[in-house]
């Protein structure tokens, strides 16, 4: 599942259109086909990061584990990345983006032969624990990139393709696992083999686009985590969390039980139907990132927490009538809702912050995200085993009403300070320009 995030970057001032920093000429792909490629590589990322969702019931019935153990395979992804994001996502500023995204996909590689040979959950949870370091570090650097790549005459396309491509790739993900799965041969090897052969091709790609960062000095302290907030933002900041708890702790549980409740509360045991759960919640995400980047925040974040609460609530009427056809249409209605409230939860946080506070409010963001992405998760897995996968949903879909609520409390509340201050009807555009500076935000799963 997903699995959004922030890139703050300043671009080398030695840094021209068609040559790499240093200015040496290096033969290799174009800059829009550059751009292209990084595009790719970033859904090839997303897409592998969502392929074991529906695996995890073949996993269930082969090894025979709780509910429990599946939620906490699905945290320990969320672990590497969190501790990748913190540590390695100014990494690339200083020793370049190729060797970054070169050192993410071995690693990515590497996750993907432990997924193929995984005979028992031990396996398994080390190749999510890697898989989790080599996105998180990946994650950052191809945002730069593009930001790097993007063409002058279309300058917010990065932003776009930043806020679109990770849901989509989730979803693709998903999906793609799913058939593969149901129809193709070994049902638990076969997806990982292909995207193993994907990012072979991804690092050919690699090694062909041009250097967009110039070395420079302070790798050490690059690698220094640092999570801060300035007082003046914590408000702010503040009445954002009910939207970013609601939304990734939804993401979180399609991600991680979605699949066992198709399986389980509804007896479908296609895993086509398994991906499609996820693919239900990420493609509309995707679609809305995209159709909402010119709206101001202000109205994105109260359509999205209201599109959260709704669709929460008509997926959940869904699990109690037994209704598929309902809770097919909550989880969709629900997905624009999420991809709404991401665009415009990191958008507002783009707008209100300067330059130098961007990058640690951002990482707080984040770990906020990705903490409401996999505790509850957790927490869901443990409940499921204990009292049922079906009283599970019923709180966690209610808690998740229950923030859905509360954001639509603060963003009123904080609507109404806006409008006394001058600050309302900004877009929720994913892209902030200034001067030499490139200060951009990216969404991701």
């Amino acid at each position: 599942m997903p699995d959004v995030s922030t890139s703050h970057k300043k671009l080398p001032s030695a840094s021209a259109p068609g040559g790499p920093p240093s200015g040496r000429v290096r033969r290799g792909l174009s800059r829009p086909v550059a751009f292209a490629s990084i595009a790719a590589v970033f859904v090839l990322f997303m897409a592998a990061s969502s392929a074991p969702s529906p695996l995890y019931v073949i996993y269930q019935h082969e090894w025979s584990f709780s509910a429990t153990t599946l939620t906490t395979v699905f945290a320990v992804y969320v672990v590497g990345m969190i501790g990748a994001l913190l540590v390695l996502g100014a990494l690339s500023d200083h020793i370049g983006r190729r060797p970054v995204l070169a050192s993410a996909i071995a690693l990515e590689a590497v996750a993907m032969a432990l997924f193929i040979v995984a005979d028992d959950v031990s396996i398994l949870l080390v190749a999510r624990f890697v898989q989790g370091i080599a996105t998180g570090a990946a994650m950052t650097t191809l945002g730069a990139t593009l930001v790097d790549l993007n063409p002058p005459h279309a300058p917010h396309r990065a932003g776009v393709i930043t806020g679109a491509a990770p849901t989509f790739g989730l979803g693709l993900g998903a999906l793609g696992c799913g058939v593969l799965a149901e129809y193709g041969p070994h049902p638990t090897r076969l997806v990982y083999v292909l995207l193993l052969a994907a990012l072979v091709l991804a690092g050919l790609l690699i090694a062909l686009i041009p250097e967009t960062a110039q070395r420079r000095p302070g790798v050490v302290r690059s690698l220094q985590p640092r999570l801060g907030v300035a007082p003046r933002l914590r408000t702010d900041l503040m009445a954002l969390v009910p939207i970013l708890v609601a939304s990734w702790a939804l993401g979180g549980l399609y991600l991680s039980l979605g699949p066992s409740v198709a399986a389980n509360l509804f007896g479908l045991s296609s895993h086509v139907i398994g991906g499609l759960v996820v693919t239900l919640l990420c493609v509309p995400a995707s679609i809305t990132a995209f159709a909402l980047r010119g709206w101001p925040t202000e109205r994105t974040l109260a359509l999205s927490a209201t599109l959260l609460l709704l669709g929460t609530a008509v997926g959940l009427g869904g699990v109690e009538s037994n209704s598929l056809t309902m809770a097919a249409s909550g989880t969709a209605l629900a997905g624009v809702g999420f991809g709404g409230s991401a665009l415009a939860s990191f958008g507002t946080l783009a707008r209100i912050a300067e330059p130098a506070e961007r990058g640690e409010l951002f990482a707080v963001a984040f770990v906020i995200s990705y903490l409401a992405f996999s505790i509850p998760a957790v927490v869901a897995g443990i409940a499921a085993t204990n009292v049922g996968l079906h009283e599970t949903s019923v709180v966690y879909s209610v808690a998740v009403i229950a923030f859905s609520a509360l954001a639509l409390a603060a963003q009123r509340l904080r609507t109404g300070r806006a409008r006394n201050t001058g600050q309302c009807g900004r877009p929720a555009t994913a892209h902030h320009s200034r001067d030499s500076d490139t200060d951009t935000l990216t969404t991701r799963p």
